[in-house]
């Protein structure tokens, strides 16, 4: 039975899935081309030491440097400070030993690698290979991603986690957390059931699980079992199951974060327990579904009042993480942005606008009447939201960079990048940015110690520019950010320079030309 790729999503939102697909259709039918074996990247090295950079360590510490940042094998071993800006460079800095590589990057700016925590690796009805999508994320500097659902099957899933982990693969670090109930031919009817299925998770090898709602018994048995087994775990609270189970409901739980920002207005409720639906809403017709979306945190409660503040402290009190995903729904507030932005033309292959466009059945295709009132209601939408986010933040909260590209014009890597700016809108110092990119994500996988930040006995995943991001988040899109130059003469200036993962260097802007060449040839057929 083939289905699309909305009523996929929208099964995927209950246990009805269970009843209607077996993992081997659902694989079979939505499974992408694996990565070809890698061919891009230099070393690592026995030593590689980078030179004179100013370091943005991801920490919330303010940028530093002359430093010289010291990599032996994968891993960073020492970041030296070797001087101020206006002296002399000292005499008694790290020396290269034999064997090793040094690169001069005086004026140039080194980041943590970002995470992304809201990663597809593409989809078949997109025409996305892997390639593709990891191609655009390296570009990016994005070397670390959590694929929340595995839609291309759990076993392509965890296969190129351990190929790129090998680094047999040009693709940053893969995390894969399944949505519940993957591989069932049938629904869940007990919470044993599902502390089963968990178990058989970890076994396999899966980091964690993606939920999107279920019976509250199964579902508190699930995320208990999954916390007990050392596992982190995602959830997208569907309208359809989130009048039950909201976001407070699944923290206490052990959720570890919340996907998007649906069940959060619905723990604010104060003086209703559900959404206030109009009578002929179906959540099957996706332009009502996210119409009625945007007009949701309006019914919240508002900023400062008890209800919002027993929400919060209760969420800060359980390390709640939010990742709240911005980026994905600003087609809904600003419909003609998103759909002309400037890196369609060159990087975005026709097979995938062709599923961006409005079509019932592509899942985020929905704009067929999007009028100036659906607008203006996301607008406010947002504010509310990011209000909500800034706040959690600023009383200690985690908050973390996801994307879900691949859907509402959204394009793998330079929607990661967007979703930055949206967290600067939000009222982010671009210091709480970086760190939300960077060390946060890290904290919310669980693999703080290894990776997160620019420090000693860390992986070396870098990110490495010759443009200040903090200055300017734009000269991190691949397509670069116009400016004048003092002759009055107009430059493009930015993009990653060098992608660093475990060690090895990719040249970024490469990574960007070989899509470009993908999307040419996709479009000359």
């Amino acid at each position: 039975m083939k289905l699309s790729q909305n009523v996929r999503s929208a099964l995927l939102a209950s246990a009805i899935t269970l009843n209607l697909l077996s993992a081997n259709a659902q694989e079979q039918h939505f499974k992408v081309s694996p990565a070809p074996d890698r061919h891009e990247g230099q070393g690592p090295y026995s030593q590689l030491i980078l030179r004179e950079v100013t370091v943005i360590n991801g920490t919330g510490a303010p940028a530093f440097g002359p430093a010289d940042i010291v990599i032996e094998g994968n891993k960073i071993t020492q970041v030296v400070i070797v001087g101020t800006p206006t002296s002399n460079i000292r005499s008694n800095r790290p020396q290269l030993k034999a064997g090793g590589k040094e690169m001069q990057l005086a004026g140039h700016y080194v980041m943590p690698g970002i995470i992304d925590m809201h990663g597809h690796i593409g989809g078949a009805e997109q025409g996305t290979p892997a390639e593709y999508v990891y191609k655009l994320w390296m570009g990016h500097g994005i070397t670390t991603i959590r694929d929340p659902s595995c839609g291309n099957g759990l076993e392509f899933c965890l296969s190129e986690k351990k190929r790129s982990a090998e680094n047999k693969i040009t693709a940053p670090r893969i995390l894969a957390y399944p949505y519940f109930g993957q591989g069932q031919s049938a629904p869940f009817t007990n919470p044993e059931q599902a502390r089963v299925w968990v178990r058989d998770m970890k076994a396999k090898g899966a980091d964690g699980l993606k939920c999107f709602g279920y019976r509250p018994d199964i579902l508190q048995a699930a995320l208990e079992e999954t916390k007990k087994q050392g596992m982190r775990s995602a959830c997208h609270h569907a309208q359809i199951d989130v009048a039950r189970v909201n976001v407070l409901n699944t923290a206490r739980w052990g959720l570890t974060s919340m996907e998007h920002w649906y069940g959060l207005p619905e723990a604010l409720f104060d003086g209703q327990t559900v959404q206030n639906y109009p009578a002929d809403y179906n959540y099957q017709n996706e332009q009502q579904r996210f119409a009625q979306a945007g007009r949701l945190w309006a019914q919240a409660a508002k900023p400062g009042t008890v209800k919002w503040n027993a929400v919060m402290e209760e969420l800060l009190k359980l390390d709640f993480t939010i990742d709240p995903t911005f980026t994905i729904y600003q087609a809904a507030r600003d419909l003609m942005r998103a759909q002309r932005a400037v890196w369609h033309d060159e990087y975005t292959l026709p097979s995938l606008w062709k599923f961006y466009s409005p079509n019932p059945d592509s899942h985020g295709s929905f704009f067929f009447d999007w009028g100036t009132e659906d607008e203006v209601s996301w607008k406010e939408n947002y504010r509310m939201w990011m209000q909500f986010v800034n706040e959690y933040k600023n009383r200690g909260g985690r908050v973390t960079v996801g994307s879900d590209s691949g859907f509402i014009y959204k394009l793998y890597g330079f929607g990661t990048i967007e979703e930055l700016e949206l967290l600067r809108e939000a009222g982010f110092h671009p210091l709480e940015v970086m760190k939300a990119a960077t060390l946060s994500g890290a904290e919310a996988l669980g693999i703080n110690q290894i990776t997160g930040s620019i420090e000693a006995g860390k992986l070396a995943d870098l990110a490495i520019l010759d443009e200040n991001p903090l200055a300017n988040f734009k000269v991190l899109y691949g397509t670069g950010h116009t400016r004048l130059k003092p002759n009055g003469e107009v430059q493009q200036v930015g993009g990653v320079k060098y992608t660093v993962k475990d060690g090895i260097i990719y040249d970024a802007k490469q990574l960007l030309a070989d899509v470009k060449a993908m999307v040419k040839q996709s479009k000359g057929k």
